[in-house]
């Protein structure tokens, strides 16, 4: 079971940005219902595909740095990194369907 990394706004930089694989990145608060709905789906993607990609989570209430740099209003908010770019978002709880193919666009290209 990979457990899924908690960053923050110092790491942000070291964890995604500078990371050799693609990041999905989960913005999210403790308090949101549909952060904790899509929580099992981020932890089942860390898993299936830990070899390709690395699965990080980013509280925005404790880093509102990051999450206003990024212009995130609402969460859960997904993001993917590609060699620092951000290359995608998703935005609000949806299936692990619409997630790991969204994933598979940006894994073919590796």
């Amino acid at each position: 079971m990979v457990q899924v990394k908690d960053i923050g706004d110092i790491s942000f930089t070291s964890e995604v940005l500078e990371s050799k694989k693609t990041v999905l990145v989960d913005f999210w608060a403790p308090w949101c219902g549909p952060c904790r709905m899509v929580s099992n789906v981020i932890d089942e993607i860390a898993n299936e595909y830990s070899e390709s990609i690395k699965v990080v989570k980013l509280n925005t209430d404790d880093n509102p740095g990051t999450a206003a740099s990024y212009g995130i209003r609402s969460i859960p908010t997904l993001m993917i990194f590609k060699k620092g770019q951000r290359v995608d978002t998703v935005i609000g709880a949806v299936p692990k369907s619409t997630l790991a193919n969204k994933l598979q666009e940006y894994l073919k290209e590796n």
